[in-house]
């Protein structure tokens, strides 16, 4: 069987299921059971390459778990974000592109912020955020701390090749990280913020996402006004806070920051042009 043709087949399948990047997620499926590259797969469609019959029977069963919408980071195991590849799987909430925004501000922040800059990751996940922060300036110290056992354990395995960066078990909540982490350059936060009673539209969200990564109160806003007072508490004046949030919540998380007494309050938009992360000055 040609290579085309079955990539071709499945894409048309995975767009029929309402899969968005039908064509990338053939791709990057045959990309990974042959150890290949996209770009090695693309050339090898163009070549008229053909597929051996012990390869087809096994993309065709992992095409079917795609095509059912489970995540395709969850058939292959890694995650890709900015400039580094993750770890994930069921019980720890995939890392999305617009979550990279996030990593960015707080990048070209600590450029501003000296030679050791301090930084604590709130509700880390997978530790995208806080292990791109450490791989892109790599004489920061990086903290991040994560509330759930099994996201934390996928965490553990992101974080054994970053020597500046700790991760830890726990509850943002509990009134304890001032004492972890001491003053900081900055804090940042990918928190839960979808209301209670709202349900993702997207079923890799709704259906293998943890539900203590996706939802954050009546108003989405619970965990985000913990980790505001955290930060409150952890960085020095001066410092950056930055939370990620739905495309909805910016000018309630604006008003939330102003009455608190943050200076330059900024909402930003991410490549999609919608609002998410706002950001401010402790």
């Amino acid at each position: 069987m040609l290579l085309r043709d079955l990539l071709a087949s499945w894409a048309g399948r995975f767009s029929d299921a309402g899969i968005e990047s039908a064509i990338a997620d053939a791709e990057l499926l045959f990309a990974f059971i042959t150890n290949q590259s996209r770009g090695q797969v693309q050339a090898a469609e163009l070549s008229g390459a053909v597929v051996e019959p012990e390869q087809v029977l096994i993309f065709n069963e992992l095409a079917l778990r795609r095509e059912a919408r489970e995540p395709l980071q969850h058939l292959t195991g890694v995650a890709h974000f900015r400039h580094i590849t993750l770890q994930v799987g069921k019980g720890v909430f995939v890392p999305r592109p617009e979550t990279e925004l996030l990593a960015g501000l707080a990048i070209e922040f600590l450029e501003t912020c000296g030679e050791r800059p301090v930084v604590v990751d709130l509700c880390s996940g997978s530790g995208a955020v806080a292990l791109s922060v450490a791989h892109e300036v790599p004489q920061s110290r990086v903290f991040a701390i994560e509330k759930s056992p099994e996201a934390h354990a996928w965490a553990t395995k992101n974080f054994a090749n970053f020597p500046n960066a700790k991760l830890f078990l726990g509850d943002i909540a509990d009134g304890t990280i001032p004492s972890l982490f001491g003053r900081t350059d900055a804090v940042l936060t990918n928190p839960p913020y979808i209301p209670t009673e709202m349900v993702p539209i997207y079923p890799e969200v709704a259906l293998h996402d943890p539900e203590l990564a996706l939802y954050g109160g009546d108003d989405g806003l619970d965990v985000v006004r913990i980790a505001e007072r955290a930060a409150h508490e952890l960085l020095r004046v001066g410092g950056l806070f930055a939370t990620e949030h739905a495309d909805t919540q910016a000018g309630a998380i604006t008003e939330l920051l102003l009455a608190r007494g943050w200076r330059n309050v900024t909402s930003h938009k991410d490549f999609n042009g919608r609002d998410r992360v706002v950001s401010a000055i402790r």
